[in-house]
């Protein structure tokens, strides 16, 4: 079936989200035009207001409306907890343990995807080092996470800084933003030194 040209292209648009297949872009395109005005209006008002007021805290990468966000504003900055990218912060944060800063890669070591060391916030994260007594790596625990993982180490070692891994609590190949508020408690109680 060939859909009305402002429908389809809504359909499409919609297609680009992840895990989003074209029946599911249909549905949600559908839900959208049966709506009533104000819904719509509501949600390209949410849309338009996070791409214009949403961006990168400075100091860790974190999403923030500020220049600093809430957690570099106000947390001990003696621990760094190091993840792969903001949305891996709100994991962590519904564990409610942590109580030190974040540091935001943008993604991890990859020489599949032609990702680098210089591609990733790391000269950041050096420059941070100054007062810092751990820095604890929670990147994923999959072949690139790990492999990021070792790398930081290396580079953070030599500063005398404690450097640790969270803990197994994690399954291999598993994905921090999903895992449950209990395995994330164990596997920041439970980390190891590298």
């Amino acid at each position: 079936m060939r859909y009305i040209e402002p429908l389809a292209n809504l359909i499409a648009q919609l297609g680009k989200f992840p895990s989003v297949g074209e029946k599911t872009a249909a549905r949600y395109a559908y839900h959208i035009l049966n709506a009533p005005q104000e819904d719509a209006d509501a949600l390209i008002d949410a849309i338009l207001t996070v791409k214009r007021e949403v961006h990168f805290c400075r100091v860790c990468g974190n999403y923030t409306e500020n220049d600093i966000c809430d957690i570099c504003a106000s947390r001990d900055k003696s621990v760094i907890c190091v993840v792969k990218e903001p949305k891996d912060i709100v994991a962590l944060e519904k564990v409610k343990d942590f109580k030190g800063v974040y540091h935001v890669l943008g993604g991890v070591i990859s020489p599949l995807e032609h990702i680098g060391p210089d591609d990733l916030r790391i000269k950041e994260l050096i420059s941070r080092l100054d007062g810092v007594e751990e820095v604890i790596l929670a990147t994923n625990p999959d072949v690139e996470g790990e492999a990021t993982a070792m790398y930081l180490a290396r580079l953070i070692k030599p500063f005398g800084i404690k450097c640790t891994r969270i803990a197994r609590g994690l399954p291999e190949g598993s994905v921090i933003e999903y895992a449950d508020e209990s395995t994330l408690s164990r596997a920041l109680a439970s980390r190891i030194v590298l």
